[in-house]
């Protein structure tokens, strides 16, 4: 394996760690999901707080969940050898990018962005790590 190909491995391994990463965090900071939900919406009672925030851990949890699988798929992928992989794992850092973006820009009815910001931001990492690997990928043919 060519010295690009280890470094765009490594930078797989560190996508799923950061996605794995970015993908626990709100279930820690659930009181920051609560808080931003609250002042978006300050008439909801606890209930329908708590209701708002399992809803986008749940979202969340799901795309961690699927972007582990396409960053341990395409670091398999890589191990063997496999030479179609690289139009998918492109693919899949523009899925990336998308629920990145999406997770920054889409508006509810409150008018504000529907997930925290501080959360938004942390689902650009992986993105990054990602964008390292494939630029890697790429100058290793």
């Amino acid at each position: 394996m060519t010295t690009p190909h280890r470094t765009a491995l490594l930078m797989l391994y560190a996508g799923a760690g950061l996605t794995a990463l970015v993908t626990l965090v709100p279930f820690a900071g659930r009181a920051i999901l609560a808080d931003h939900i609250r002042a978006g919406y300050p008439a909801y009672d606890p209930g329908a707080i708590d209701a708002a925030v399992t809803a986008y851990l749940v979202i969340l949890c799901a795309a961690g969940g699927l972007g582990l699988l396409g960053w341990l798929g395409t670091a398999w992928a890589l191990r063997a050898g496999r030479r179609r992989v690289r139009l998918p794992a492109t693919a899949l850092l523009a899925a990336g990018v998308c629920f990145a973006a999406a997770a920054l820009t889409v508006r509810d009815t409150s008018g504000d962005v529907g997930l925290a910001p501080l959360l938004g931001w942390l689902q650009v990492l992986p993105c990054v790590a990602g964008l390292a690997a494939v630029a890697l990928w790429r100058r290793a043919r």
